[in-house]
């Protein structure tokens, strides 16, 4: 039998303490091996007890879960899922969390904790199985005030003509700010599926907004898709981009999860095979599970270039894995050559569709 997934619990409220031991407890594959009420007894509970993963609140007395978490990736690096409430002021301090390096993160209700908690048991159970085996990417911050990195001068009208596509998941929302942070400020139109749950996605997109050349924000149903602006779908909506006469154009839709996601990249990467073809691009970030794939396949059908994350520099591998054994990636890359080579790709293709492969 394999080894159990050894998990401590640090949340000030004891009930939720009491729920989230019950709810590891249940699985056959995981233990709660400790609680505590504090960051502070969490450190010395972390001593006497190793666990595997933390699941880790934000407010909490004797110092806040953002202080300790920026301490213990310092000196302890570790899995890290946040439970933190969904709020606009929880959403701007997870995405801390995860910029310093947490795992992923749970959005635990501001009333009925205790049903809330048994109906998020499913999805808090996968994070931390997520968690135990995922790649710890330390953060690095950059200086404050510091410019943006770009990793090219101005396309001009290069950018017009095409568009990237990018599907991402677990560790996602730091890949995309990577890649984003180094695109000139008229990149071409870039449309972005984050699995990220309602609430969250529009201070993600403000954030981004902060650090990028390109405008970030969360798209709209109908608005114009346009060269020099990144695009996010809100949580909880797909998007796809549709043609409207000579322009194109977001849709943002309530549906049906696809591939048990919603926002899904099935549905924004099939938009771009019908719609866009070869002047589409693709990427493929980090994330747990399968999504996207076969839609990459049909985009690399369709004519267009797409480029996959490669393992060592992936959070969890697993949908850039499932898009390579689809046959939909050209390219396989780590993290930090992904910009530069959508550039070049760019300047080399500049003036004709991209070749169907």
């Amino acid at each position: 039998m394999l080894p159990k997934t050894r998990v401590l619990v640090v949340d000030d409220s004891a009930l939720v303490r009491s729920l989230l031991g019950e709810i590891i407890n249940r699985q056959a594959d995981m233990a709660c091996v400790g609680a505590a009420a504090d960051p502070l007894m969490a450190r010395e509970m972390i001593r006497e007890l190793n666990p595997d993963v933390i699941t880790l609140d934000v407010e909490m007395p004797r110092m806040d879960g953002i202080e300790f978490l920026a301490r213990l990736m310092r000196l302890r690096p570790m899995p890290v899922v946040m439970v933190s409430t969904l709020t606009e002021r929880g959403a701007a301090v997870t995405l801390r969390a995860l910029e310093l390096g947490a795992v992923d993160f749970v959005a635990k209700p501001k009333i009925g904790v205790h049903d809330g908690l048994a109906l998020l048991a499913d999805d808090i159970t996968a994070k931390i199985r997520i968690a135990a085996h995922a790649h710890l990417r330390r953060a690095v911050a950059a200086p404050a005030g510091a410019p943006p990195r770009s990793v090219t001068a101005p396309l001009g009208r290069l950018s017009t003509e095409k568009f990237i596509f990018i599907g991402a998941s677990t560790g996602g929302t730091e890949a995309t700010r990577e890649l984003l942070v180094q695109l000139p400020a008229d990149a071409p139109a870039v449309l972005i599926t984050q699995h990220m749950p309602p609430g969250f996605t529009r201070s993600y997109a403000t954030r981004l907004d902060g650090l990028c050349r390109m405008a970030v924000k969360e798209a709209c149903d109908g608005e114009r898709v346009l060269p020099g602006h990144a695009y996010i779908a809100p949580g909880g909506l797909h998007l796809s981009v549709e043609r409207c006469g000579a322009h194109y154009v977001a849709r943002v839709r309530d549906g049906a999860p696809v591939n048990l996601h919603k926002p899904s990249v099935e549905v924004l990467f099939d938009s771009a095979a019908r719609v866009v073809g070869p002047n589409a691009l693709g990427v493929m970030l980090t994330g747990m599970g399968g999504d996207g794939a076969k839609a990459m396949r049909l985009m690399r059908d369709a004519g267009s270039w797409n480029v996959a994350q490669d393992e060592a520099s992936c959070v969890v591998f697993g949908m850039p894995r499932e898009a390579i054994a689809a046959g939909a990636a050209h390219e396989v890359l780590p993290l930090s050559a992904i910009a530069a080579r959508l550039i070049e790709r760019l300047r080399g293709t500049a003036g004709q569709a991209t070749r169907r492969v």
